[in-house]
């Protein structure tokens, strides 16, 4: 006999059973719902791409994180790192297919290969959402609406904390560190990590001690949206289209929350929040969860004006997001706001094989009356009421709140409705009467 293969799997990977599936994709479900409702529509793209698609944009760190390989043709090849730069591809292979401005969504598996940690994974879920080919100011609104509208769906108290890249970077600019823009965004990207002090050094390698000052004293501007707008401005050599589009972006949320201040609302302008990524051109933003901050940044993007440049000769303006399910599960469950499990799901009871059939009619009624239902494969032997309870039990197991026990004749006789929770029977019922309680019941 061959030796047994121990079962095991890559650190960084999970298997998700059936519990935890099922809240994944009741989570995933309100997600797309809200995308759905603004307009967005739903794309997908390989896992595997060639590596050059990949490597054209990541930036340092991201390449270092890439599952890179040679497939047995000999094309090197790579797993996606994100869903955005796969996006850009299909935009450059596929535009004459579309219709600009394009609004597209897409839920898919990502891998990176860093190292692990609370709510970060090697594979994992990314929820994204793009708006391409616009470089309206309506456009980065709107992307930044949809991340305050999908999260407060989901329970949650968020702060959206904005930023401008170009504006940074005319900052960068104005005390002559323009060339070394790169340098200072992933080292700032880093500040929440490691803190002011060592930033600062950090920054002081290339940038000189004073250089490094005012840096810091950019990205910790702070006030009221208006108070820190007006100190970037300032910092940054005076009003221009970037800090003109940061005011017209405050004017918009002032439209939609009714809020004549920024500071009371989702909606926070942070000059240190860069992204470190090097595609991002125009405004960027980080979201956290006013319940626990210390969880990250679980939504996350920016605008790309010419992302798809690469892939293409025409300029293509794109601005979208993403959301980071596995670190939005982590903190919803933190929080015990996961999305419940279906209460209104139920199975019918085997209690005869022979009319199995007739089970499978009677679950189609309740199918067709908006209630989840399935038929339990295994019979009861009614002499025997372990039978019955070991039923009972897997109902439970599976995460059912009712179970419906047939009568000898499933289509005509009225039957038991188990509430599950309660340990508690209602005899004499219809599909009817059966499928108003099980709706309304709390």
């Amino acid at each position: 006999m061959p030796a047994l293969i121990e079962p095991k799997i890559l650190k960084g990977f999970r298997d998700f059973l059936p519990q935890t599936e099922i809240v994944r994709r009741n989570l995933t479900e309100k997600i797309e719902t809200s995308f759905r409702s603004f307009g967005f529509v739903p794309v997908d793209t390989p896992a595997l791409e060639y590596a050059e698609i990949l490597l054209g944009k990541g930036g340092g760190e991201t390449e270092k994180q890439i599952y890179l390989f040679t497939d047995n043709g000999g094309r090197d090849v790579a797993l996606r790192f994100d869903l955005t730069v796969p996006f850009a591809r299909v935009v450059a292979l596929h535009q004459a297919e579309l219709n600009f401005p394009f609004k597209r969504y897409h839920i898919g598996k990502v891998w990176r290969g860093e190292n692990t940690q609370r709510g970060r994974y090697r594979e994992f879920t990314q929820c994204d959402f793009d708006i391409i080919g616009s470089d309206s100011p309506a456009a980065d609104f709107e992307i930044l609406l949809m991340i305050r509208s999908t999260l407060l769906s989901l329970g949650t108290d968020v702060s959206i904390r904005v930023n401008h890249r170009g504006l940074f970077n005319r900052f960068l600019s104005h005390i002559g560190l323009l060339e070394h823009s790169v340098e200072v965004l992933r080292t700032v990207d880093k500040l929440a990590k490691v803190g002011a002090d060592e930033t600062r050094a950090s920054l002081a390698e290339f940038a000189g001690d004073s250089g490094a000052q005012k840096i810091l004293d950019f990205i910790g501007a702070s006030g009221s949206f208006e108070q820190t707008l007006d100190r970037i401005t300032e910092l940054s050599g005076g009003p221009s289209p970037e800090s003109e589009r940061l005011g017209l972006l405050r004017r918009f949320m002032g439209d939609v929350t009714g809020s004549g201040d920024a500071s009371g609302d989702s909606f926070v302008l942070d000059p240190s929040i860069t992204r470190g990524l090097d595609y991002y051109t125009g405004v960027v933003f980080e979201t956290f969860l006013k319940d626990i901050p210390d969880i990250g940044s679980i939504c996350s993007g920016g605008r790309y004006d010419n992302l798809a440049g690469l892939y293409s000769k025409n300029r293509i303006s794109g601005v979208g997001s993403s959301i980071g399910l596995d670190r939005m599960i982590a903190a919803l469950e933190s929080l015990d706001k996961l999305p419940a499990i279906n209460s209104a799901a139920a199975a019918i009871a085997c209690v005869r094989q022979e009319d199995s059939g007739l089970y499978q009619a009677l679950a189609g009624q309740f199918r067709q009356a908006g209630v989840p239902c399935e038929v339990f494969l295994e019979p009861a032997d009614s002499s025997d009421n372990k039978h019955m309870v070991k039923q009972f039990v897997l109902a439970e197991k599976k995460g059912l709140r009712w179970l419906i026990i047939p009568g000898d004749n499933p289509l005509q006789d009225t039957f038991i409705l188990r509430d599950l929770a309660a340990r508690h029977n209602r005899e004499g019922l219809s599909v009817a009467e059966a499928v108003k309680i099980m709706t309304e019941t709390k």
